[in-house]
Parts: structure tokens; sequence; C-alpha cells
């Protein structure tokens, strides 16, 4: 009965042992499989700098747990296997994403490069940017950024300006070899001549008792700097020739609408004919004004006349003319009736339809009077020294 006791214990115990045995082995291979996983994983792939080590357990066979914690030993880096330096120095910055990459290391600031603009920085000057530290594990030691050994000090020539270099080009060589010459046909314009005949006033003038005609023309032949000019200008009162007074000029343009006139005058009707020496200028004054002013001298005796007239443009074809005439004399002269002085003085206001540019009818009224010596003389032989005259004639040019 003892021998089948012992034997009953002596297999259960030989059971138990079995167990314990298999369940050994079975722990020793899941951990054998566990460690060859391990070791078959890409540690450069893992990015260790968000691993929490403080919080791993550490395995310490055969020594009693203890509730004090025990301070941990600095682990200090180990040095890494020197690498080949890479030449960097063709590397386009502007064109890397550094926001992307890991560059955080243990007990070193972290340092945000994802809004550095790599383009605008000047890696040549040499300056580092505040609160960026070079990472030695980057490799970029060798780098070049001195934009492959461009000086600095490069000057530049001036633009514009200086001798032109020897080789350069003639700059008369497009008329291969052709010299000036005069063409015949190819005159410039201003070298052309042409002519023009203007009757400004041909009118019938009537008022103050008395009536008549007058007459103001001129015409002039040449170029744009030269011409041949002629003009005349009388009065006819009562069926009698009062006044008429010719000149023949040349003109010479000077300045932009102004020129000068040199020339002859003749004064004939109402008297003695008397002929004078004449030099002017005429032209366009500031805001249109038609000015002529001229002297003349005869025998020691000096005379001026100014006339001056204006156009208001209504219209492009209705025109209102005012104009100013004032003759003065230097001794009086009574065989033509003029005293010394201002002599005379006329305002006229005519208004005019231009039915083309080359012929126009108008109407108007003057107003005239005598002055000093002349009216004089005037009061002497019965006639009037002012007067006022409706007038109506035509304007025409060719």
């Amino acid at each position: 009965m003892k021998t089948m006791i012992t034997k009953k214990r002596a297999a259960g115990a030989l059971l138990v042992l079995g167990l314990t045995t298999a369940g050994v082995a079975t722990g020793q291979a899941s951990t054998t499989a566990q460690s060859g996983n391990i070791e078959g994983m890409d540690h450069s792939q893992m990015d260790h700098s968000q691993m929490d080590h403080s919080q791993m357990a550490q395995p310490q066979p055969n020594k009693p747990k203890s509730n004090k914690a025990k301070p941990k030993k600095p682990t200090k880096a180990k040095p890494k296997a020197e690498q080949p330096q890479t030449d960097m120095s063709q590397m386009d910055h502007a064109q890397m994403d550094h926001s992307q990459m890991d560059q955080s290391q243990p007990d070193k600031p972290q340092v945000d490069r994802s809004e550095m603009d790599h383009a605008q920085m000047n890696h040549a000057s040499g300056q580092q940017i505040q609160g960026a530290k070079p990472a030695p594990e980057q490799g970029m030691a060798g780098m070049d950024h001195s934009m492959g050994g461009m000086s600095q000090d490069m000057k530049m020539g001036p633009m514009q300006g200086g001798s032109p270099p020897p080789d350069a080009r003639n700059p008369d060589a497009y008329a291969e070899g052709t010299t000036f010459a005069h063409l015949p046909g190819n005159e410039m314009n201003d070298d052309m001549p042409f002519g023009r005949v203007l009757l400004d006033k041909f009118e019938y003038a009537k008022g103050d008792g008395e009536h008549g005609q007058n007459i103001d023309g001129e015409a002039w032949y040449g170029n744009d700097y030269n011409k041949a000019w002629f003009k005349a200008e009388g009065e006819r009162r009562d069926g009698h020739l009062q006044s008429l007074r010719t000149e023949a000029l040349w003109d010479r343009t000077f300045a932009t609408f102004w020129s000068t006139q040199l020339g002859v005058r003749h004064d004939s009707g109402g008297g003695d004919s008397r002929n004078w020496l004449a030099f002017g200028v005429r032209g366009m004054a500031p805001y249109w004004f038609d000015t002529e002013a001229t002297a003349y001298w005869s025998g020691g005796r000096l005379a001026a006349r100014a006339n001056v007239r204006y156009e208001l443009l209504f219209t492009q074809q209705l025109i209102l003319e005012p104009e100013v005439k004032a003759d003065l004399y230097s001794r009086s002269d009574p065989a033509r009736g003029l005293g010394s002085g201002l002599s005379d003085l006329e305002l006229g206001l005519r208004l005019r339809y231009e039915i083309r540019r080359q012929f126009a009818p108008y109407v108007g009224v003057t107003w005239s009077r005598n002055f000093g010596g002349t009216a004089d003389y005037a009061r002497a032989r019965g006639e009037r020294t002012k007067a006022t005259q409706v007038v109506a004639g035509v304007r025409f040019w060719f």
C-alpha cells in the first residue's frame, strides 16, 4: 500500500516537473522570436529623439526590487563612424525643404528651420545666422558658399559716355560710302518757294456825312526763311483818293513766328508824294496777337506805325476780328497835313463768315480820330477830326 502511494507521488512530481520544463521552454522560444524581430528591424528609420527612455523598464536578474529610484547616469554619445565627406557646393538651398528634416539632438536647443528662406541667405559673407548652430552630423563642413569663387570686388564700367572702342562700327556705314550731294527733286520743303495774295479789306464805308471805299492787301513770294513782301493800303472818300501807302519789303525769319522786314515805302494822294526807308518786325505775339511794328526814315524825318489784330473764333467759320492802328511822326509835314507826335488812331471791329477759307464776306464798324497837329490841319481844311463808319466788304486770298 505504501509502495503504491509512493509511486503515485513520484508520478505527480514528474508531471509537475514536465509541465514546468515545457513552460520555461515556451518562454525562451517567445523571447528568442522577439529578439529575432528586433534584430531584423531597421534602426536607421526610427526617430529615437521622440522615445522616452526614462519610462523603459530595464530587467535586473537575480536582484530584489527596491522602492527607491536610483539616479540615472548620463549616457555618453558614442562617436559615430567617420563617413566620407560629400561635396555639397553645388546644392541649391532654395529648393531644399528643411521643414521635413528631423535635426533634433539631445542636450541641444531645437531650431525651427521651417520658416528660414535659404534663397535670401548670403553664404559668401561668412556671417552666421543668429540662433542657428551648425550641426556637425550634417556633413556640411566642406560646403563652398562663395558662389563658385566669384569676386565680390567686381567693378562695372560706365554704361554711357567715354570714347568708343577702336573696333566700333562707323556711324556712316549705312551710306555705303555715298557722300552728301544735291539731288534734283529731293529738296526739303523749307527750301521750296511758294506765295500768296491776300486782300484783307475790300470794303465800302459810310458814316458821319461821308462815304467811300477802303482797301488793305498784301502779297508775298518765297520760302520759309526769305520772302519778297508787298503791301498796299488806301482810302477813297467822295470820289477822291485821300491817301495811298505802298511798301516793298524783304522778309527774313529770325525766330519761331517772327520775322524782320526791310525795304521802302511810298506815300501818295492827298498832297505831295514822299518816300521812306522802312525797317520793322512782324509775327505772332503770345496769345495769338498778329503784330506789326515798323519804323520809317525820310530826309531827317522819322515815323512809326503799329498794327495789332486778333481773331476770336465763335465757330470754325464765324470769326470776330478786332484791330488797332496808330501812326506817329517826329516832325510836322504841312505838305501832307501831318503833325508831330501821335497823328491818328483807328479802332475796327469786323465779323466775317468764311464760306470757304479763301473767301469770307464781313460787316463791321470803325472809329477813327486825329490828334495834335494833324487834327489842326484837318480843321483848317474843313474836315472832321473823328469819324464813326459802318463797313461791309469781302476778304479773300489765293
